[in-house]
């Protein structure tokens, strides 16, 4: 493992939370997205997707799209730092939430068209799941990507116990769910998470693995990972934590090892060639 790939943070739960003194240090080297991560699976993974970037873009001005951005980025500050980023987004709330995007665009990223060609990195994070036609919206990413050009998707795995819970569960438990489990008061209202979810078959990280190698892109990083949810839990609400944990222990037994639903997201990294 990289030096990088071990560093610890302090952690922020919440928004609403006190801030944390180290997660302030190292605010001018990881994006606040990263500082809120609780120790664990995500916060390595996400670490290791920094790396990657970093490695694999090209060293001088980045052209970046963001398919569906808020207030959040995901991306290293270093990346950040020298990009013109351009977000698409279909929620007005969302676009004007955004603070880090030079240009603006009010639309769908399942049907918005780009130049072919025009982008170094696209990145989806934390929005598939909520569209109806993914295969469409991957498509439009394949078109505006240079040759070499990096797709980095972050969402949640929709075989996993919490995939299948957000599935078959309706909205206002996952807003009840965002407000008493994580804390976070303003879920549900506009521009604020949660939103409405699909799981379009392409969200299934075998399957995006699949559409990659039938278009021409080829996987240089995929990974699975325990939903930052379970140690969210476990900080906030042990005993329902230690249901949900003994739930997946007997889960996993009967599947015999095959998977852990405890790993609820995943990244992909997608490379075109």
């Amino acid at each position: 493992m990289s030096k990088i790939a071990a560093t610890d943070f302090g952690y922020a739960p919440s928004r609403h939370a006190t801030p944390d003194p180290r997660a302030s240090a190292n605010a001018q080297a990881y994006p606040q997205s990263l500082l809120d991560l609780p120790p664990g699976e995500a916060r390595k993974s996400l670490l290791a997707v920094h790396e990657i970037l970093s490695a694999k873009l090209p060293a001088n001005k980045l052209s970046i799209y963001e398919a569906g951005g808020g207030s959040t980025s995901f991306l290293p500050v270093n990346i950040l730092k020298r990009a013109h980023v351009t977000v698409v987004d279909i929620d007005a709330d969302q676009i004007r939430n955004n603070d880090y995007a030079q240009t603006k665009i009010l639309g769908d990223i399942q049907t918005y068209r780009f130049q072919p060609g025009s982008f170094d990195l696209v990145i989806c994070y934390n929005v598939v799941e909520h569209l109806a036609d993914v295969e469409a919206a991957l498509l439009r990413f394949c078109e505006c990507l240079k040759k070499n050009g990096l797709i980095l998707i972050g969402a949640p795995n929709p075989n996993s116990l919490s995939g299948i819970v957000t599935k078959y569960t309706p909205h206002w438990f996952h807003v009840w769910f965002y407000r008493q489990v994580r804390g976070d008061m303003d879920a549900g209202k506009p521009g604020e998470a949660p939103f409405p979810t699909f799981f379009h078959p392409l969200v299934s990280p075998s399957n995006l693995a699949a559409f990659a190698k039938a278009h021409g892109l080829e996987v240089i990083y995929r990974r699975e990972y325990e939903s930052p949810r379970f140690p969210e839990m476990r900080a906030r609400k042990p005993v329902l934590a230690a249901l949900v944990d003994a739930a997946a222990s007997v889960v996993n037994f009967l599947l015999l090892g095959r998977t852990d639903v405890r790993q609820g997201d995943y990244h992909a990294i997608l490379r075109k060639r």
